[in-house]
């Protein structure tokens, strides 16, 4: 519970231990930044004995020798340095975008349903990107800093206490400026990434439906969307940029303050003859030694409160739960029927969807949901599919409850085939294969096969490519009737034991839709399949149709029984099919 707490209370830090810190290359850029360091460290006292001693007549060659040598060991193993904790940065973040991608791709489908593509994408890029600058730049220079500034404080006090002590006035007036800066600097991020989120959601859609865009002349609307996200961001930047142009300016004014009143106090003690002239260059070079990581602290405490407002929606993001089911068992669904049992569902409280819906379904018969729009067929399919759990109710597969199967057997034994047939940029044979875990092992001959089956051999053989022809974004250079076949042909692959199809062929021209049909009848040969029917045509030869209206089972039998006994659906046969 205590750790819990701590947790709680340290989210930012949780977060980053959490990426397994590379220990190897850490040390490496620790052991060589502390040899640098040290290297560093000595240049001001070897320029001290070389000031104390210098005239023409006795230039010490080996004492250059060595200024010379230090500092070409000190360049060596500090990009050593800067590279071995350069890698422990990207290697975290890379850890970092591997669980939040992982974390996503197991996301439940009502996370996606209220958050858009493009924002999430604005997570994985954007947010990580924040941590990625953190820790891979200025995380390095801040733990070079810092054996820096020690070991210069070190010897400043072994050299003159006094002109140390008069140093440190710089730290409480640093202090006062940078804390309420600190903080609002972290609000201002917080609020940048946001935008940049909601701007990313925004123009991914945008491009994503171009085609939509331009066929609706909405060229004026969508310009004034991007023009005021373009505007908000604009205004955080400024903001940021008001913080940035106060932090420089106060850094280098308190800076320089502390470097003239050292100069007057060491210029004073050089006269009387109590500081020798190379003492005092050499505390000067102190000086900007501790000087420079400081300035570089100030960008490294700014980033970090950047990074804290970005963390936090990554966390977020991180402690959700994923998705029920992934670890549950593996069955062989064949032959098995599927049972539904009072079966509720509602996306809120405000809004329910289905109610109490009971049937059952024998296997390898075919069963059709019909009814009117926004009746509950889709989310009936969402269910069998477990995008969704019941709200209450049961689904079984036989005599088990589908969510005690694993998700990944669940799912790799149904074939869906929609309307619009997505698919992924890539090839046919990309596409063909997608999901299947021996990819790589299926041969051209079984993707021929399968196209075949699908009525597809012949178009994709007329491509100049065949199986390797890229189909764009969305499929979009293939036609619909193409896409839909292509699609029957990934379900004849993937030997569905349970199909799912929602009117294949609703979209499709008259010969498209020839071809479309005679593939799925093939598809359906022998598996149980359901399917949602816009037009009854398609469904009159199904062993049950199952009629449902507002959430509710209002009909079910074949449809010679519904049209005997069910006044709506004998409405729709009459419209459709005389």
């Amino acid at each position: 519970m205590g750790q819990k707490q701590k947790n709680m209370r340290n989210p930012f830090l949780s977060l980053i231990l959490s990426t397994k810190i590379p220990k190897i290359p850490l040390a490496i850029g620790l052991i060589a930044s502390l040899i640098t360091t040290i290297a560093g460290l000595s240049i001001p006292l070897l320029t001290r004995e070389m000031v104390d001693g210098f005239s023409i007549e006795s230039l010490n060659s080996f004492l250059i020798f060595v200024i010379i040598l230090v500092f070409i060991i000190q360049a060596v193993i500090d990009g050593i340095s800067i590279y071995a904790l350069t890698y422990v940065g990207q290697k975290m973040v890379a850890r970092l975008r591997e669980r939040l991608w992982n974390q996503l791709l197991h996301l439940p489908v009502h996370y996606f349903d209220k958050n858009t593509s493009g924002e999430t994408v604005s997570r994985v890029v954007n947010d990580t990107g924040v941590l990625k600058d953190l820790i891979s730049q200025h995380f390095p220079q801040f733990i070079g800093g810092i054996i820096t500034i020690i070991g210069s404080v070190i010897i400043l006090f072994i050299m003159d206490w006094k002109m140390t002590l008069l140093m440190f006035i710089a730290i409480p007036i640093t202090v006062l400026f940078m804390v309420p800066l600190g903080s609002r600097m972290s609000k201002i991020s917080r609020n940048l990434q946001d935008e940049t989120a909601s701007f990313t959601a925004n123009v991914q859609q945008t491009l994503s439906e171009i085609r939509l865009m331009k066929a609706s002349n909405a060229e004026k609307t969508e310009q004034q969307k991007g023009l005021s996200g373009i505007e908000k961001l604009f205004t955080y930047g400024l903001r940021e940029g008001r913080i940035f142009s106060l932090i420089g300016p106060l850094m280098y004014l308190v800076v320089m303050v502390v470097i003239v009143i050292l100069l007057g106090y060491g210029g004073i003690r050089v006269a009387d003859g109590s500081m020798t002239t190379g003492s005092l260059v050499a505390f000067l070079l102190y000086l900007f030694q501790i000087i420079y990581p400081i300035t570089s602290f100030t960008m490294f405490f700014t980033q970090l409160q950047k990074a804290k407002g970005a963390t936090e929606r990554i966390i977020e993001i991180l402690e959700l739960n994923a998705e029920p089911g992934q670890n549950g068992k593996d069955m062989d669904i064949s032959n098995k029927g599927i049972h539904v049992v009072d079966v509720s569902f509602s996306y809120n409280e405000e809004e329910p969807v289905l109610n109490n819906l009971s049937f059952e379904v024998e296997p390898g018969t075919m069963v059709a949901f019909a009814g009117p729009s926004g009746g509950g067929k889709s989310t009936m399919f969402a269910l069998l599919e477990r995008f969704y759990e019941p709200t209450s109710g049961e689904i079984l597969i036989g005599n088990t409850p589908i969510r005690e199967l694993s998700l990944s057997s669940w799912r790799k034994q149904i074939g869906y085939v929609s309307q619009d047939s997505p698919m992924m940029v890539g090839t046919i044979r990309e596409n063909l294969c997608y999901g299947l875990e021996d990819s790589e092992n299926i041969d051209d001959d079984r993707l021929w096969e399968v196209a075949k089956m699908a009525y597809a051999e012949q178009f994709i053989k007329e491509f100049p490519n065949g199986l390797d022809t890229e189909v764009g974004e969305r499929g979009i250079k293939l036609s619909g009737g193409q896409r839909q076949r292509i699609a029957i042909a990934r379900a004849f692959l993937r030997d569905p034991k349970i199909l799912l199809m929602d009117e294949a062929t609703a979209s499709l021209d008259s010969q498209s839709e020839g071809f479309v049909q005679d593939a799925l009848e093939r598809l359906m040969e022998g598996r149980t399949t359901f399917i949602i029917a816009h037009r009854l045509s398609t469904i009159v030869s199904a062993n049950k149709i199952i009629f449902i209206e507002k959430g509710q089972i209002t009909g079910e039998g074949t449809h010679q029984q519904l049209v005997k006994t069910h006044s709506l659906y004998r409405e729709f046969a009459e419209q459709q099919l005389t």
